[in-house]
This record gives C-alpha cells, sequence and structure tokens, in this order.
C-alpha cells in the first residue's frame, strides 16, 4: 500500500476529521479526558483551535498550527493521551486488532485521520460551517446552537458586530 503523503504548508490552516475504532460513541461519555488530551497537545504544541465540534465516534476541528510540520503530532498526541487513559470497558466490546508487531492495541481510534490544507478565506469559511452544522447533518440536534460540544457559540460571538 503506497504511503499516504501529507501537505505542509506553513501559515495554512488544516481542516482535520478523527474517527473512534468502529465509530465507537466513546467521545461524549469520556469529554473531559478529551478535553484534557487537547490541553495536553496545546502544552506540547503552538496552535489555535479556529473551531471544533465533537460528536459520539468523531470529532472535526480547524486548527491553524504555528509550525506545519505539528499537525500530524498534534493529532498523534491527542489520540496518545486519550488511549492511554481510556477505561478499557470503553472498547472492550470491540474486535480485537493486531498491529505489525503482533501485539494488542487499545481499538480506540481509526488509525489514519482526514486532513485538509485550507487553500483561502472561502475554503475556511466553509469547513467552519461544515464543522458547526455536523451534528445536524447527523440528526444529534435541530440547529446547531443546540449541541452543547461546538465552537459554534464562540464563533457566533466573534461574529457579532
Amino acid at each position: 500500500m503506497p504511503k499516504y503523503r501529507r501537505v505542509f504548508e506553513e501559515g495554512h490552516s488544516y481542516s482535520i476529521t478523527v474517527v473512534t475504532h468502529q465509530r465507537n460513541p466513546i467521545l461524549i461519555d469520556n469529554i473531559d479526558l478529551l478535553r484534557e488530551s487537547f490541553r495536553v497537545s496545546k502544552a506540547k504544541f503552538s496552535y489555535c483551535i479556529d473551531a471544533i465540534v465533537i460528536l459520539p465516534d468523531h470529532f472535526h476541528m480547524l486548527i491553524t498550527p504555528e509550525n506545519a510540520t505539528d499537525y500530524p503530532k498534534i493529532v498523534s498526541t491527542i489520540k496518545s493521551y486519550f488511549s492511554r487513559h481510556c477505561d478499557s470497558s470503553c472498547y472492550a466490546h470491540l474486535e480485537q486488532s493486531f498491529s505489525r508487531h503482533k501485539s494488542r492495541y487499545k481499538p480506540v481510534w481509526q488509525k489514519k485521520y482526514y486532513e485538509h490544507t485550507i487553500r483561502n478565506e472561502k475554503d475556511w469559511l466553509y469547513h467552519i460551517q461544515y464543522i458547526h452544522t455536523n451534528p445536524v447533518k447527523h440528526s444529534y440536534v435541530t440547529h446547531a446552537d443546540k449541541w452543547p460540544h461546538s465552537s459554534y457559540h464562540l464563533h457566533q460571538k466573534t461574529q457579532t458586530p
């Protein structure tokens, strides 16, 4: 299988989607741990979270890292901290997988994640709207302002005159 090549553009933002293994709906139930995972990553790397939404089985975020090459490390830090501290009861029911070295690993996250380099302001605005309306798309709420695990309200405050 060919190795995926990520794009690193200094001064750009990145829209990132991270999904749990087998879409296991553990994130909302472990929201404090996920928040701590973000705090740990923010302590290690300099980046701004421009928009974010946490759903039960995945999250979307739009980030602007100080160094473009840091965004894979940011994602890795979030995922690994959460995985190391997540109670095994959250994923014990899932099919166990084996790594390349034949040892068991915690099936918390999908191995890969989706990333998109933001090209311009129109693209940036599109991804912010996509992120904030994602709970509506998945029928968790009827309007984005009803979802509590989102930066929607913070973004609205900065947009009002």
